[in-house]
């Protein structure tokens, strides 16, 4: 852990005046401030130190001000209730590495209906899942379920479909309907037939459930191949497109667990 050296401050005002007389390598918002307000606070910092990184940390907060932090090019965003395994992992991210704030763009956004295209590295992976988790107005099972597949589909693009390369972007759209969830992942590869799969989990034979495993050893290929499996048991609609680079997932909503 690096040696930090830490100012705080009482409100954000104070914080923008710390801000115009001096530069910092990260801000944390306070909790007792709301999501808008964290924002706000952004939008006014960007004019005085628009590189510095800024992870929002609010107990008040909607889909819109998720956005509107997106937009403002935040580092992260966090709600309560958050793991703190979650946030100490974003905290390393946030004080380590190259120039971030590229690494998300979003073309168009309401609460009900995102477009955006993201940098194909890790890092920027972690940050979009992060976002989408906090994007997400559902209850936690129905939360951790979208976010759990989420993640896999979009690394699976990173991954195998644009081999880690900063260079590259997938595209990803986010639709809240009044019943179901929707979310697109598509990379910039040139796609896969699941006949080609011998090396996922998801093709095994019921009566070898873990063939792929000695197949993904003999091509040299890390352990896993999990992830189409594990998202089809927890999301209830997985469809590909024709070339096999694009990918849609559903969640439907049961009507309890619709809003009011």
């Amino acid at each position: 852990m690096p040696a930090w050296n830490i100012a705080r401050a009482d409100n954000n005002r104070a914080a923008l005046e710390m801000l115009r007389a001096q530069a910092y390598d990260l801000v944390l918002t306070g909790e007792e401030t709301s999501g808008k307000q964290d924002v706000e606070l952004l939008r006014q910092i960007r004019t005085v130190r628009p590189h510095i990184r800024l992870i929002i940390i609010t107990s008040k907060s909607t889909p819109a001000d998720v956005i509107g932090a997106m937009r403002e090019r935040a580092f992260s965003y966090f709600s309560e209730p958050y793991a703190t395994e979650t946030f100490e992992q974003m905290l390393k991210l946030a004080t380590t590495g190259p120039v971030w704030d590229e690494g998300i763009e979003i073309l168009s956004a309401t609460p009900q209906f995102i477009n955006l295209v993201a940098r194909c590295d890790r890092k920027t992976a972690d940050r979009l899942i992060q976002f989408i988790h906090e994007i997400a107005d559902l209850p936690m099972k129905e939360r951790d379920a979208v976010g759990l597949a989420f993640r896999e589909m979009l690394m699976n693009a990173i991954e195998h479909g644009a081999h880690f390369k900063a260079t590259q972007h997938v595209a990803i759209s986010y639709i809240r309907a009044k019943h179901m969830v929707l979310c697109r992942v598509k990379d910039p590869g040139e796609g896969f037939s699941f006949e080609e799969l011998s090396h996922a989990a998801v093709m095994n034979p019921p009566s070898e459930p873990i063939r792929h495993e000695a197949i993904r050893e003999q091509q040299g290929l890390r352990p896993g191949g999990f992830g189409i499996l594990v998202t089809q048991n927890i999301i209830d609609e997985l469809i590909y497109g024709e070339k096999g680079n694009e990918v849609v997932l559903i969640k439907y909503l049961k009507p309890d667990q619709l809003d009011d």
